[in-house]
């Protein structure tokens, strides 16, 4: 299988990581209630390659794939999503159903590749969506990546979080700073200012409470039967999964005996994002694990 180029361990700064992002997009809109769900896409594909659809984490926009999507693109074509009410997407109709929220996922996956089959990979909140697209679509997805995935019933220490929305200056860096490192990242040297950037961004575009769902059975309920290749990452010291972390991986393999799983040493819940080049391998390790070529077939 081809090896995947990742960006350098070392973040540059979040201009400098995102400007070339933003100018080698296109960005599209469809629909979401009565306003508009934003995604953004790169690469034009390999012959044989199915395209690669993004979901990110709660409070979150397609930025949280930014270290991953140059790599990704040099072989596939990559669409990132926006969920909708994160990002730059507006909010849906409905905010207590995440059946309701993946149907606005799954009509503009639709609309965007005109019926191509796709790998589907979720990060977190993106992945208890995309287990309810996985279950409303089967016949598009050529495999499912769920990363750093909740929502499956699951034991879970409490991740206590500060309040950030009502601080300014040196005390919102604070609160971002400790947020990230109780839910986010596992060592202090990777909460740079990239990655501060990135935290208040987010927090500041995050209208819809994702995280009242992680306590639920969600994900678990979706993936019951589900006729799609299915893969798990976690990274090692993922916060909403240590030391239970093999519990995860059981569980999976009890819903698909033939899943493909990996976890990627040393790195936290924003597994991609802290080890950039080892989540890259593993991706590519479990697409092959379960999916020799580009439209699923084994």
């Amino acid at each position: 299988m081809p090896e995947l180029t990742a960006p350098p361990l070392e973040t540059p700064p979040l201009d400098t990581l995102l400007e070339p992002l933003l100018a080698a997009a296109r960005r599209h809109e469809t629909p979401c209630g009565e306003g508009r769900m934003v995604w953004h896409e790169w690469g034009e594909g390999r012959a044989g390659e199915a395209p690669v659809v993004l979901l990110h984490g709660g409070s979150g926009s397609w930025r949280h794939w930014a270290r991953n999507i140059p790599a990704l693109a040099a072989r596939q074509r990559v669409l990132a999503a926006d969920l909708p009410g994160l990002g730059e997407s507006d909010m849906p109709p409905r905010t207590d159903s995440p059946d309701a929220i993946a149907a606005i996922v799954a009509a503009g996956a639709e609309a965007l590749l005109g019926g191509a089959r796709y790998r589907l990979v979720g990060f977190s909140f993106g992945a208890m969506i995309g287990g309810h697209v996985a279950r409303q679509v089967p016949e598009r997805l050529a495999s499912f990546t769920l990363v750093g995935a909740g929502a499956m019933g699951l034991r879970r220490r409490p991740t206590p979080m500060q309040p950030v929305r009502s601080l300014e200056g040196p005390a919102r860096e604070a609160a971002n700073r400790a947020n990230l490192a109780a839910l986010m990242l596992a060592h202090p040297g990777s909460i740079d200012a990239t990655a501060l950037a990135l935290q208040d961004w987010h927090v500041r575009h995050a209208r819809l409470r994702s995280r009242p769902f992680s306590g639920t059975t969600a994900l678990r309920d979706a993936l019951q039967g589900l006729p799609v290749p299915l893969s798990g990452i976690w990274g090692e010291l993922d916060s909403t999964a240590t030391p239970w972390l093999q519990d995860r991986l059981d569980l999976l393999r009890a819903l698909q005996s033939d899943v493909a799983l990996a976890v990627v040493p040393d790195a936290g819940h924003w597994v991609m994002w802290e080890a950039p080049d080892a989540f890259n391998a593993a991706l590519l390790e479990v697409w092959g694990a379960r999916c020799s070529t580009g439209d699923g077939r084994p």
